[in-house]
């Protein structure tokens, strides 16, 4: 907190009054009459050009000072400020999220079709069909950037995507609200639960209409979920623009169910799905590389595969004698690590395919283990040729078939790798004690540390 005694010039016979005050966003602004002014008018001159700046900043607040008139003229009036800004902090915590009126946001969407066209003109496109993914595109050649994390790089977003969803007012010109649940404060969420327990309710007449017909059955056609689950926690919040937490979501979603679990759930179908979100299928069909032939009629197959920054190429010829030639060399001396050779290995041992086939592959980039991983892929694909579907199925089930989505990590300054320091560990220091053969009371001096290598 600070105190700073600015002079102020008031007109004849007016003062600012001592028992007035007035708050200003981020700091406390006490009026002192004229009596304090002789004992800190020293004071005044060095907190002039701080208090300047303050004033200048909150000057929209001081159409607010309250001012009276005096008996007496009293000489330049003093007003003392003290700055705290924890205050202002607590006020704008208490404020919650920032609001966006829709008078902004539709300046920020005119805004940002200005800039589209005059980004697609830079581009030499056609503003009139240029889509989000030319923008994108666009941003990435003019903007170009390394940054590790995607999320921080430049974009150039519609103002729907980049502000969150507001609610819109919910109470008339008198104050009233318009929902009946307002004063919940989740009224979004209330209502929700409302309409899911009149369906349940609106179910269970249709059964009891059934039982009195004699035509009740519990055998009743039931709602295909197969491939999707339940909203999340998240996007239940974007579907209400509300905030709930884990317990609200927990009993959204048993309350959900018990609808789900009833005999003819399938009348509100509809109202179900909407709570669904569709999974994508994972197709099981993988491309297969067709069968060719050499002029001696051997059957062979070629295919690519990848991992970080490796690149191979496989050529899987039948009826060999399993010699495994990369770049030219043999493989062990490619990879003379056991687990390198493994991995090559694994996908012919897995369909029980050793010593069947050559293999000639290249492979370029990255590390001896990414190069290993970049082969097993291509090898795996390759095999595909010669197996039947139900094999297919089984190497896919197996992994052997998913590319691994893992890239190289970036590398850190002033170290050797991602994860190795440059600091010698302690198990490569020794201590060593000496005595000083001096001294009368025969204390050890204070431990060494030495490294291995030094003594050695």
């Amino acid at each position: 907190m600070w105190n700073f005694f600015v002079p102020l010039q008031c007109a004849k016979g007016i003062f600012v009054s001592d028992e007035r005050s007035c708050l200003l966003p981020g700091c406390d602004v006490v009026f002192t009459s004229c009596k304090s002014a002789s004992r800190r008018a020293n004071m005044a001159a060095s907190g002039c050009r701080g208090v300047r700046s303050i004033l200048w900043k909150y000057g929209s607040c001081g159409k607010n000072f309250c001012v009276s008139r005096s008996k007496t003229v009293p000489q330049l009036p003093v007003r003392q400020i003290c700055v705290s800004s924890s205050l202002w902090k607590k006020n704008l915590a208490a404020a919650g999220p920032q609001k966006f009126t829709q008078e902004f946001i539709d300046k920020q969407v005119e805004e940002f079709e200005v800039g589209k066209r005059h980004l697609a003109n830079m581009m030499g496109e056609d503003p009139d069909t240029f889509t989000q993914e030319d923008i994108d595109r666009s941003i990435a050649y003019l903007f170009p950037s390394g940054l590790f994390e995607k999320r921080a790089r430049p974009v150039m977003k519609h103002p729907d995507e980049i502000f969150p969803k507001q609610t819109a007012i919910q109470w008339d010109a008198e104050g009233r609200p318009f929902h009946f649940l307002f004063y919940t404060g989740r009224q979004s969420y209330y209502s929700l639960l409302h309409d899911v327990y009149e369906k349940i309710l609106a179910i269970e007449r249709h059964q009891d209409k059934m039982r009195n017909k004699g035509l009740f059955t519990s055998e009743t056609k039931q709602i295909l979920l197969t491939g999707s689950r339940w909203l999340l926690k998240e996007e239940i919040e974007e579907y209400l623009v509300e905030n709930i937490s884990d317990h609200d979501y927990v009993r959204l979603i048993q309350l959900m169910e018990k609808l789900l679990s009833m005999p003819y759930c399938s009348l509100e179908e509809e109202f179900i799905l909407k709570f669904r979100k569709q999974l994508e299928a994972q197709s099981s069909k993988h491309e297969i590389p067709a069968l060719q032939y050499d002029p001696q009629g051997v059957a062979f197959s070629v295919a690519d595969g990848r991992r970080k920054t490796a690149k191979a190429s496989i050529t899987l010829r039948d009826s060999g004698s399993g010699n495994i030639t990369i770049n030219g060399r043999n493989y062990l001396h490619c990879f003379p690590l056991l687990q390198d050779r493994e991995q090559l290995m694994f996908p012919l041992h897995f369909v029980g395919m050793l010593g069947r086939f050559d293999i000639e592959g290249s492979v370029e980039g990255s590390g001896h283990s990414a190069q290993a991983g970049a082969l097993r892929l291509a090898i795996s694909r390759a095999l595909l040729s010669f197996v039947s579907e139900g094999e297919v199925e089984r190497i896919r089930q197996a992994g052997l078939l998913t590319a691994d989505p893992r890239i190289r990590e970036r590398k850190e300054q002033y170290s050797t790798g991602t994860l190795r320091d440059d600091t010698t560990p302690l198990s490569h220091w020794i201590i060593v004690l000496y005595k000083q053969p001096y001294l009368a009371d025969h204390k050890h001096k204070p431990a060494l540390l030495l490294p291995v290598n030094y003594i050695s």
